[in-house]
């Protein structure tokens, strides 16, 4: 059977939006999804209880929710243990800085046809061997058209793929495929077909969160549980929910703050949570590629996770830890790279008087916002400003050149943006990036130290900065400038939430939660990572869904 009539029989093949996939019903529930999913008597309809105003004014809007090629390769490999590069085929995901914004994720003819391909890709691998089929289905077929294994499967499979229960009409219907195994004689022909229909199906590629109306609130809506089981997984683990979240979803034991914190906390002991937080301070702070060789990239990527491990998960550590570490987790490449003395093997190094400390001094973070063959000053001015302070740069007027407004040969380049950026109607903006990049200028872009530019000892490196005048030298004593400035928890906090919420622009709404989640912090402390993340997933804003504002895409 092929895969298109395969989606003709089952109507959730190829679609032109989630509008029109299901002639204008929800493609993603049928009648009566909910908390039981399967239980045709819940009243959908039923407004949910009211909430108190405090609750409603920190619900966000939330938009209709791809899951980015990261998320869908996590998905497969813990749905089917297949391991896939979905950014081949799945539409570019924009950083801005965090790959998930749910305003660019546009429905497209390239989303079809690679979800098409990928899906092929899986489910071929997912049955390559006795093995692998064994574990995909569950149950040994006794016969080609064993319904009672087939349905077992789709049951199983079916609720992990689509994130709740399949509907007794939707197993029905994909029950039907099993006939079709009598003509080829291969049970696992079917299988292929339920497979590819299901990572096609609009509940699988999309995280779409629809909940009831609560009283009183207009556009607020309360989620079901297997809703908040799915905004809790991709969440913390950037994966589909585990069958004992879907479990917990399934007994409504996600129903309130308390029940969804025990959750949160066993999950933040797997390891995916570690990736998790990896992938969010790499996508934050620009490092999730590196422009080196393999061996010096992954020796950098590890080194930067080693210390998140280390303060978040191990040490459970204030998050400004990351950047007052004095040592640091290296190999022998890397310490060769950096000028320190080698160890034996990767294991943590005291940096001594190396003028190094912490998440700044690392080859991750001063690698990014590099040109090719150089650092950028005001690259490295915007990163500092924008993602580790949130402030607000302008783009440059479009009438400005700035491949073309670099120092001309032999000239330094301490001089020239001392000097020529701080002329004309480019300098408020160059005078709140360039003094913080230039106090880095000692690290060139592969986080090497020098003392000139480029290997000209005719420009040496002055080293010096500073942050809204408060001076600085090197990433160690900008460090603790910005610690001091008390300007980083709300910051974390506010990159945390967008990377959650999926959407770089923050409304009322969204800036209200980040002061809860932030506003428990004793008066002297600082933000725990992980103690924020309970906070976020235990608030009860967390449950609830706004509608996007009319007129917005």
């Amino acid at each position: 059977m092929t895969l298109l009539a395969g989606l003709g029989v089952l109507s959730v093949g190829c679609y032109s939006g989630i509008d029109g996939a299901t002639n204008g019903e929800d493609p993603t529930r049928a009648p009566g999804d909910g908390v039981n999913a399967a239980d045709d008597d819940d009243d959908d309809d039923a407004p949910a209880d009211p909430i108190p105003e405090s609750t409603a004014e920190m619900v966000g809007e939330t938009g209709l929710r791809r899951l980015t090629a990261a998320e869908y390769a996590a998905t497969v490999r813990d749905l089917l243990g297949v391991e896939v590069d979905a950014a081949l085929l799945l539409p570019e995901d924009w950083r801005q800085p965090f790959d998930n914004d749910f305003t660019t994720q546009v429905a497209s003819q390239a989303l079809i046809e690679g979800a098409e391909l990928l899906a092929s890709d899986v489910a071929a691998a997912a049955l390559a061997t006795p093995a692998m089929r064994t574990a995909t289905v569950g149950c040994d077929p006794t016969t080609p058209t064993d319904e009672v294994c087939f349905r077992s499967f789709l049951e199983t499979f079916g609720r992990r793929a689509l994130r709740r229960p399949l509907t007794e009409d939707e197993l029905d219907r994909f029950a039907t495929l099993i006939a079709e195994a009598g003509d080829s004689g291969d049970f696992y022909a079917a299988v292929d077909v339920a497979i590819r229909a299901l990572l096609q199906h609009p509940a699988f590629l999309y995280r779409v969160e629809l909940g009831q109306p609560v009283e009183g609130q207009d556009e607020v809506f309360a989620l079901d549980d297997y809703e908040i089981a799915t905004r809790l997984s991709y969440f913390i683990w950037g994966s589909t929910p585990s069958d004992t979240l879907l479990d917990l979803a399934g007994e409504g034991a996600l129903s309130t703050g308390d029940e969804i914190l025990a959750a949160a906390e066993e999950m933040l002991l797997d390891e995916r949570a570690r990736d998790r937080v990896g992938r969010f301070h790499a996508l934050w702070l620009g490092y999730e590629t590196l422009p080196h060789s393999a061996d010096l990239s992954a020796a950098m990527q590890a080194e930067t996770q080693a210390l998140l491990d280390r303060v978040i998960f191990e040490d459970d550590a204030p998050w400004n830890d990351l950047l007052r570490s004095t040592d640091t987790f290296i190999d022998p490449t890397l310490a060769t790279h950096y000028g320190l003395t080698a160890p034996g093997g990767s294991e943590w190094v005291d940096y001594g008087d190396s003028g190094r400390q912490g998440l700044l001094s690392h080859g991750t973070f001063l690698s990014a916002m590099g040109k090719i063959d150089d650092s950028s000053p005001t690259k490295r001015g915007i990163l500092v400003r924008t993602r580790l302070m949130c402030g607000v740069i302008p783009p440059p007027p479009p009438e400005v050149d700035v491949d073309n407004t670099e120092p001309p040969e032999g000239a330094c380049k301490d001089e020239f943006y001392r000097t020529i950026h701080s002329q004309g109607s480019c300098a408020g903006c160059h005078d709140q990036v360039d003094p913080i990049g230039l106090g880095l200028e000692n690290y060139d872009h592969t986080g090497a130290f020098r003392t000139v530019e480029n290997e000209n000892p005719n420009c040496e490196i002055p080293g010096t900065g500073h942050v809204d005048g408060v001076e600085f030298s090197g990433p160690a004593e900008l460090s603790n400038v910005l610690i001091e400035s008390g300007t980083l928890d709300r910051c974390v906090a506010k990159q945390l939430y967008r990377f959650v919420s999926g959407k770089s622009e923050l409304t009322t709404f969204d800036e209200r939660f980040v002061n809860y989640v932030v506003e428990d912090i004793e008066d002297g402390g600082e933000l725990q990572f992980a103690h924020s993340v309970l906070r976020f997933v235990s608030a009860d804003a967390f449950r609830y869904r706004r509608n996007e504002t009319e007129g917005e895409d």
